[in-house]
């Protein structure tokens, strides 16, 4: 129907433009006719305007002839006009049929109308509800605000309800005293589980009710005579029991660590004391402190008594220093065995008493060694001692802080009021010993142990020792110190004329000497003391002067050198043995020792090649300042020297190299010199060879008679002594 409407537009257009065209055909013969009638002026209704032709008409048309029923009628040749009457008709038709089908359904209209009637009445009865609804629901939220009110207030009376009833239960369970704590603090012994637990509850109540006392509650007057009563009860109960502990330290032959080890299980009831009856707590400390102090006094100085019953019988003296002549005391200095007495200057094996596991070794118990007849020194005496000071020490501070809850101050008050008698005897024994020793290596090694002692208390963590270490540490160095000066003035003072017969061999001071500074070296390493290297540098200068003043007695130089070699061999030799290679005392003795061995290989070369020594010294003089001229008069000289050197060689050497054995008591010292005393021969001979390479004697013929430096180097080889 679109397209049948189409096509009637498209066809009335095209009528209604042919009909113009008529009537401009019709018309135009009488505009040419007149020519004196003025167009007719229609302005916007003029439809014969190219304006109107243009804007309208050709839209139209152009629009119209893109329809496919158009372009189809136009091909098949259609009249328009008649298709356009035949469309106009259809349209009649299409109307008429409409109508009555309208006409037909009026009664169905008339019903949805009825409908929509109704259905308007239902809806604005909903929108009435509605309305209603809405003010109800305005009122509900104004008392639901209300309620919300209500329900915050209700809230806050309850939490404040909850916290009075929290308040009042802690304040009525710390109040109430329950039959079970009754019945165990008068009932049960003070040894049963139930009873420490039962009295720290009635620990805590005593202070619940001293606490609301002091905030004034009536509630406390209730309660106060019960727990008063059952507080006096556990502190009788507690009182007995603590006693009965201390006492059994009393007993003979008891060892007093099992019951104190016992009462660190129940340090609670000294913190009951301490909180409750602070009098009885009092009794109870002085009480331990009284019989402690006694129990430690005792034995200490029992075990002290018998211990030094084990030490060496035979000590050393206010004589017996390093200077002292051999034959100032017969057989001091021999070899006595060491069941009997000490070593003096000699460190052996005393050194081990400082190494760790000899440090913390079991301590000596006397009556075994005087069964078994064994002796110590001194040092090993003072570290059983000490040992013992240092573990009891330790484990009582540490008892003492845990059982009576003290730390700081108060602890180290509490451990002196204890320990404080016992530690004082010990000082007065130990200045009182250190009197008459003379005995630097002992004096020395009881400071080390002590520092090591001091470090082994400070990893424990026990500082109430500290003051003790240093008091006996100022009772040993000053010993130590004036003992070293008396050996270091002995030797000092000492006259090598007094000695008696004297040989090259080591002397037996430097011997005592070298092993004396060695033990000390050796002592000092692990833990340096610069005021120790002091003094045995002042006694290394005395000794070295004593060895001059020794050497000084001898005639020759030669004798001279072999002791002087000998002694510093000697003193070397056993500090290498104890001392680092890089030790001042070893590169002493080592400068010494080179220097000394140089000046008697030349004077061991002097005899026998003196004179080859001496015309090489003045020709190399001569060929250095440009005078080797000069050598043309020493022909004769050289020939002679030739000769000399290749008829006696072998018997010098020979000579000389048993000369050296002879003179020197170490076997490898000898060798060493003896190989030095080759080498030097050799580069001798060697600048001889060169000096007579110059021009000015290289035809003299007793060259012909010089040994071969190799063939000399190869023989000097087989006279080198293996050992």
């Amino acid at each position: 129907m679109a397209a049948a409407a189409t096509m009637a537009a498209a066809a009335r257009e095209l009528v209604l433009r042919a009909g113009v065209s008529d009537m401009d055909e019709e018309e135009g013969p009488l505009e040419g006719g007149s020519g004196l009638q003025e167009p007719l002026q229609l302005g916007e209704l003029d439809i014969t305007s190219d304006e109107f032709i243009l804007d309208e008409v050709d839209v139209h048309i152009q629009a119209n002839l893109e329809d496919e029923l158009v372009k189809e009628a136009l091909k098949t040749g259609v009249d328009l006009r008649h298709y356009s009457k035949q469309v106009e008709l259809e349209l009649q038709q299409i109307e008429q049929k409409s109508i009555r089908d309208y006409i037909q359904e009026s009664e169905n209209i008339a019903s949805l109308h009825n409908q929509i009637t109704a259905c308007d009445a239902v809806l604005e009865r909903m929108e009435q509800m509605l309305g209603a609804f809405q003010s109800d629901l305005s009122s509900i939220s104004s008392e639901i605000r209300t309620l919300q009110e209500q329900s915050g207030a209700m809230n806050i009376r309850l939490r404040n309800r909850q916290a009075v009833r929290g308040k009042l239960g802690e304040l009525v369970d710390g109040l109430v005293v329950p039959s079970a704590l009754v019945t165990a603090i008068l009932e049960a012994p003070v040894t049963e589980p139930r009873f420490l637990e039962q009295l720290q509850e009635l620990d805590a109540k005593a202070a619940a009710v001293r606490e609301q006392e002091a905030r004034g509650t009536a509630a406390c007057a209730d309660v106060r005579g019960v727990l008063d009563r059952l507080r006096i009860k556990a502190v009788t109960k507690i009182r007995e029991f603590i006693l009965q502990k201390i006492y059994s330290f009393r007993k003979p032959m008891t060892n007093y660590q099992i019951p104190q080890t016992a009462l660190l299980k129940y340090r609670f009831f000294y913190q009951f004391l301490l909180g409750n009856e602070r009098a009885t707590a009092k009794e109870i400390r002085d009480e331990y402190v009284e019989t402690l102090s006694k129990i430690y006094l005792s034995y200490y100085r029992s075990y002290l008594g018998r211990l030094m019953k084990v030490q060496y019988e035979e000590v050393a003296e206010k004589d017996d220093l390093m200077g002292v002549e051999d034959t100032a005391k017969k057989g001091f200095f021999s070899k006595p065995s060491l069941r009997s007495r000490n070593t003096i200057f000699t460190l052996g094996t005393r050194g081990s008493v400082i190494s760790p596991t000899e440090l913390e070794a079991p301590i000596l118990v006397p009556h075994t060694a005087q069964r078994g007849e064994q002796r110590y020194p001194f040092e090993a005496l003072f570290r059983s001692q000490h040992y013992a000071l240092l573990d009891n020490s330790c484990r009582e501070y540490l008892f003492i802080c845990e059982f009576f809850v003290v730390s700081g101050s108060a602890a180290h008050d509490l451990f002196h009021a204890v320990m404080g008698r016992t530690l004082s005897m010990t000082l007065k024994h130990l200045e009182s010993y250190l009197t008459d020793c003379y005995d630097a290596i002992a004096v020395f090694l009881c400071i080390h142990i002590v520092l090591r002692f001091r470090n082994i208390a400070a990893k424990r963590d026990v500082p109430a020792l500290d003051r003790y270490w240093e008091q006996v540490l100022t009772l040993l160095w000053p010993r130590f110190e004036l003992i070293l000066e008396m050996n270091v003035q002995s030797v000092r003072s000492t006259d090598p004329q007094r000695l008696g017969g004297l040989d090259t061999r080591p002397h037996y001071i430097t011997r005592r000497y070298a092993e004396f500074s060695s033990a000390l070296v050796s002592i000092n390493q692990t833990i340096p003391n610069e005021r120790t290297m002091q003094l045995l540098g002042q006694l290394q200068v005395e000794v070295e002067n004593f060895v001059l003043r020794v050497a000084a007695e001898f005639s020759s130089r030669k004798e001279q050198l072999v002791f002087l070699i000998n002694n510093y061999d000697m003193m070397l030799g056993v500090l290498m043995e104890r001392a680092a290679d890089d030790s001042k005392e070893v590169e002493s003795f080592q400068q010494l020792l080179n220097a000394r061995t140089q000046e008697f290989i030349e004077e061991l070369l002097s005899p026998p090649f003196g004179g080859l020594v001496a015309f090489v010294k003045e020709a190399e003089a001569l060929i250095e300042r440009g005078q080797a001229e000069r050598l043309r008069g020493e022909e004769a000289r050289v020939t002679q020297l030739i000769r000399g050197f290749g008829s006696s060689w072998k018997s010098s050497v020979e000579s000389l190299s048993q000369d050296v054995m002879r003179s020197f008591t170490n076997f490898k010292n000898g060798t060493s010199i003896i190989q030095g005393a080759l080498t030097q021969l050799i580069q001798l001979y060697h600048r001889f060879h060169r000096v007579l390479s110059q021009p000015q004697l290289r035809a003299l013929p007793a060259r012909a008679e010089l040994i071969n430096i190799h063939h000399l180097m190869v023989e000097l080889k087989k006279h080198k002594p293996n050992f």
